[in-house]
């Protein structure tokens, strides 16, 4: 098995395992092949977590235990694209409930969530609204130890740093922290990296993803050939002095909010080439950086 270097100290390298395949082996196997030992779950065999039946939750945990692969984030549907803010908030609850059980079994506390896409109402109910469900659902992961990451894709705060600021402090708590995507900026037309420096002392968790414009047409990259300043954001990152994980998210093969899914074949070389240009970039532009954090 390769050993991953260890580029900025206290730092873990990560990635979405349905990025590079299907099935759970598949992903392992992605993740042991760039010598990663950390793993953030969204789909297993192509079912989301929560509605895996609890034998086949079960066999994962055991797959992960045996390879001895640490889980560090469950990625849930909760208030995402898909879950528009006039929807049922029980199926919200329902899903976190399962998922906090489930986190339990594969040791991590975080579940990335969303802040719900508008439908219909006026900006002041959007957010009022908005903010009333991620209370409740807030005190629910407080309830059971964990911590809702908020992604900067779909929802109410999704892209705004103002916003998100202000759901951090009305909601409160230690149980809803920031994750940060560093591609999602191109595809719904926002600077990722101004946003970063708006958020970064607030980031638990932080996705790896390069692109390029226009938004309407996003082509997705390896690390550092798009326009999302991905060496910038991580020298802003080290910085401001986060240690959590850097979790790869390609989008190259595999994009669920399109319903692009490629065959298994063909995201394991794609994630491979990503992981490896990413710690090529970390080695050459972000342990040793010259110059000190961006501005």
């Amino acid at each position: 098995m390769r050993e991953a270097p260890a580029p900025v100290e206290g730092i873990r390298l990560s990635g979405i395992g349905d990025e590079a395949g299907s099935t759970l082996l598949e992903q392992i196997r992605a993740l042991e092949l760039v010598g990663w030992h950390t793993i953030e779950l969204r789909t297993v065999d192509g079912i989301p977590l929560a509605d895996l039946s609890d034998r086949h939750f079960e066999r994962v945990a055991e797959a992960l235990s045996d390879a001895r692969m640490s889980t560090v984030c469950l990625d849930s549907r909760i208030a995402n694209w898909g879950r528009p803010i006039t929807g049922d908030l029980e199926a919200d609850l329902t899903e976190l409930r399962t998922l906090a059980r489930r986190c339990g079994q594969v040791g991590t506390r975080y579940v990335r969530i969303m802040s719900y896409p508008n439908d219909g109402l006026d900006d002041a109910d959007w957010r009022d609204e908005a903010l009333r469900r991620l209370r409740i659902l807030a005190a629910e992961a407080e309830q059971s130890g964990l911590v809702l990451l908020h992604e900067n894709c779909a929802g109410w705060a999704g892209r705004d740093g103002s916003r998100m600021l202000q759901m951090l402090e009305t909601v409160g708590g230690p149980a809803l922290r920031l994750l940060f995507d560093m591609g999602n900026g191109v595809e719904y037309e926002y600077d990722g990296y101004e946003l970063l420096r708006q958020i970064v002392d607030h980031v638990a968790h932080v996705h790896v993803k390069d692109a390029r414009g226009p938004a309407s047409a996003a082509v997705y990259t390896l690390p550092g050939d798009g326009e999302c300043r991905v060496a910038d954001c991580l020298r802003l990152l080290v910085a401001r002095g986060y240690s959590g994980v850097w979790s790869v998210e390609p989008h190259l093969r595999v994009r669920p909010h399109e319903g692009l899914a490629g065959a298994g074949h063909e995201r394991l070389g794609p994630f491979v080439t990503y992981a490896r240009r990413l710690e090529e970039l970390i080695r050459n532009e972000v342990a040793r950086p010259v110059g000190g954090a961006p501005r």
